[in-house]
């Protein structure tokens, strides 16, 4: 799915919020937002920027995570691509 990374969340379309914010997350990463191993924005600011709860923002995180788009250190943040160690 193709998603212009300066699309803004549909609350009323058929895709849920959190969906929505994954997708224009990865958009943003393979336009060059945030580079391989450096930290992306922060929850705060996706919260502010996008209108969202913290908790659809988290959860939009987590399917990236589990996608292996990006990997989360708590306290420190989540960084692009895959940790280190490649676990």
């Amino acid at each position: 799915m193709a998603t212009n990374p300066d699309a803004e969340i549909d609350h009323e379309g058929p895709v849920t919020p959190y969906r929505q914010l994954a997708e224009i997350l990865k958009a943003r990463i393979a336009r060059g937002d945030w580079a391989e191993g450096r930290p992306m924005a922060s929850e705060n600011s996706l919260v502010q920027q996008y209108g969202l709860a913290r908790t659809t923002v988290r959860r939009a995180i987590a399917a990236l995570a589990e996608e292996r788009v990006v990997w989360t250190v708590q306290g420190r943040g989540t960084y692009v691509g895959q940790p280190p160690d490649g676990s």
